[in-house]
């Protein structure tokens, strides 16, 4: 109990309670308080609970604390006739009680909260049969059982996203990185834009353009379409091979099976199901069957402590013990008939364990290879959704591996052509750092040789004129081809764009009676909508007239509910005080006299004569204390007063013993003399 109350003060100190308590002020509480904490705590859990219970009725609030458990599904520790005590105790705040329910809640909390939550969703309003009866009473309970279903999918789903991995974080770290992308698209887009101003008929050729890259995207649409129709050709031809395969194995081996092998066969089946069905089954049903009684008997049965357990092992060893006895009775007697048919028995029982073995062996092989089946169609699965191909096997998988043979080859001659590219770029490399160097050495003696003839800096002014001349020459060269380009250019987007005219003129005739049709489509899914929006209207108004209804049912069987705990609390009270009171009256009527000790009157009358002694005796003493105060504070006095005296008596003792460690006294004739 102790270390429950511990925990409890230990949590109340945390978040995101902080009560400040200790053992002994917690200990100290009165009910209300009491009830007050567990009423915090139970509104941590559920927000609905934050309710000051000093403004709401205590049966309301036991009727709301008790609603709140069994949605918790807290088990109060006892029996049925205990349950009533633990509403009792509920209502008046009693520690026995109150103490365990907040032990249980704060141990755990976060379970605790979502079970409240998803308790708000999942808990089924039960609908009467009667008025199930209603069209629309059921239409709108199979909406509320369908909604119920949406929400269980969707709160797995929630679930399995939060643990998935996913990081808000880093969702964020990719939009951003995103929008700087976009930014700096659009900045690019922008400066295109303007380098694209200075040229004529630039609008015309951006057209144009843009036709191209649309008539680029569809030839790219269509090649992927080609190929992903190759693709299921190929996959097509390659389950044609397959089916065809399997066909020529399955008609070969009914060619080569017998009709004897194959009734063999399935006369071995039927034994091994029947023996199976018949034996095996029920015996393993019988034992769960057995085991779960036990189980179920073992939970019915109240917790045990270390006392019975020592007293169940003690019984095991007495039966153990017995039954020993009872083996070593019946080797004892050793008849001849008994022997032989236990040794026909022992026979019987050890080709029953082979057979169950061998059985149970068999059924194991079985479902291994229909595990390794599923786990082997799984993997193609993947396979075939990772890369689109099917798994290769016979013929096929030996081209594939010659295949790879072949192209390993050429990848290992293709890897020793570029480590000698790579051995070449070295020695490239290296002579092209000797000739920098060189024409360093040769530049810083030119630039010596102008300084001393007066005119450096003529070298790199010539350099710099070739320089800008040849960039000239170029840029005039660009501008020439740029004009020829664009000018071929335009010729050929021109061809393209009038023989994609030409080859989507019929295009363009179907795509006009799809939109034809598309309209059409669109009316009708327009009108299919007003229908569907009206009846949609219609029906959430009779759900919120219905949801009214049964909202305030719901608080008049909660209120019913409540006053029918309260009358019962109050009768059963009432119950044990008449049944008091009967008890009072039979013993005060009775003509034993051990019965009339019994009754309350009389202890209560005994009890009071008792005490009635009592004070007359501690009034005598005290009279007597009175009287004897006066002497006994001089006494007291005098006591004290022979006290100082003597203590006066052990200083003048210890300074006489002090003066004749000095010298000598002596007295003679009343005379003290000190001699030394």
């Amino acid at each position: 109990m102790s270390d429950q109350i511990k925990f409890i003060v230990d949590n109340l100190n945390k978040e995101p309670f902080r009560k400040n308590y200790n053992l002994i002020t917690f200990d100290s509480l009165e009910p209300m308080q009491l009830l007050q904490i567990l009423n915090d705590v139970l509104a941590e859990i559920d927000p609905k609970q934050v309710v000051d219970i000093r403004e709401e009725m205590p049966e309301h609030t036991a009727k709301r604390m008790l609603s709140l458990l069994g949605i918790l599904k807290y088990k109060p520790p006892g029996n049925a006739t205990d349950m009533s005590t633990f509403r009792q105790g509920l209502v008046i705040g009693s520690k026995p009680v109150i103490y365990p329910v907040l032990h249980w809640l704060l141990q755990r909390t976060n379970e605790l909260k979502k079970r409240a939550y998803l308790a708000r969703f999942l808990i089924k309003l039960e609908v009467p049969s009667e008025f199930l009866q209603d069209e629309t009473v059921a239409d709108t309970n199979k909406q509320y059982e369908e909604l119920m279903e949406a929400f269980k999918t969707l709160h797995k789903e929630c679930e399995q996203l939060k643990t998935s991995g996913f990081s808000t974080a880093e969702i964020r770290r990719d939009i951003s990185a995103m929008e700087d992308e976009k930014d700096q698209l659009i900045k690019r887009v922008e400066r295109l834009k303007k380098r694209v101003e200075t040229v004529q008929n630039h609008q015309r050729m951006l057209k144009i353009a843009r036709q191209l890259r649309v008539e680029k995207e569809r030839e790219e649409f269509l090649a992927q379409q080609k190929q992903e129709q190759k693709n299921q050709l190929f996959h097509a031809v390659q389950r044609l091979q397959r089916v065809q395969n399997q066909l020529k194995s399955m008609r070969h081996a009914a060619a080569d099976a017998k009709p004897e092998s194959l009734m063999k066969r399935l006369e071995e089946e039927i034994k091994f199901n029947s023996y199976m069905v018949t034996e095996k089954f029920p015996k393993e049903l019988e034992s769960k069957k057995k085991e779960l009684h036990f189980l179920q008997k073992v939970v019915s049965e109240p917790a045990m402590g270390h006392s019975d357990l020592l007293e169940l092992e003690s019984n095991i060893n007495e039966i153990n013990t017995q039954i020993n006895q009872l083996i070593e009775k019946k080797m004892m007697r050793n008849e001849p008939i008994e022997g032989k048919l236990s040794l026909y028995r022992q026979q019987a029982s050890i080709i029953s364990r082979k057979k169950e073995g061998k059985a149970e062996e068999l059924q194991e092989a079985k479902e291994k290879l229909a595990s390794l089946e599923r786990e082997v169609s799984v993997k193609t699965n993947q396979t075939r959704e990772f890369d689109g191909t099917e798994v290769l096997k016979g013929d096929e998988f030996k081209r594939y591996v010659s295949k790879l043979r072949s192209k390993s080859t050429v990848f290992k001659k293709k890897h020793q052509i570029i480590a000698e590219f790579k051995a070449e770029f070295g020695l490239l490399q290296r002579t092209e750092e000797l000739l920098k160097q060189r024409h360093e050495n040769i530049q810083h003696q030119l630039r010596t040789i102008e300084e001393k003839k007066g005119i450096s800096g003529y070298s790199y002014t010539q350099e710099e004129l070739e320089r800008v001349s040849a960039l000239k020459s170029e840029v005039d060269e660009m501008k020439g081809r740029t004009l020829d380009d664009m000018s071929e250019m335009v010729k050929k987007l021109n061809s393209l764009v009038s023989e994609k005219k030409s080859a989507l003129a019929p295009v363009i005739k179907e795509l006009r009676q799809l939109r034809q049709k598309c309209q059409e489509l669109t009316q009708e899914c327009d009108e299919k909508k007003s229908q569907y929006d009206s009846c949609a209207a219609g029906l959430e108004s009779n759900r919120s007239k219905l949801e009214q209804e049964v909202r305030g049912l719901r608080e008049e069987c909660l209120q019913e509910e409540s006053r029918y705990h309260y009358t019962n609390c109050m009768i059963k009270n009432l119950e044990v005080q008449l049944r008091r009171a009967t008890d009072e009256m039979k013993a005060y009527v009775s003509s034993d006299q051990q019965e009339k000790r019994k009754a309350i009157r009389e202890q209560y009358t005994k009890n009071i004569a008792e005490q009635e002694n009592l004070g007359k005796k501690l009034r005598e003493k005290q009279k007597a204390v009175r009287e004897s105060h006066g002497p006994n504070m001089k006494q007291a006095k005098m006591w004290r007063d022979f006290e100082q005296l003597m203590e006066c008596k052990k200083q003048c003792f210890l300074k006489q013993q002090s003066q004749t460690s000095i010298g000598q006294v002596i007295q003679e004739g009343g005379e003290d003399r000190l001699i030394l």
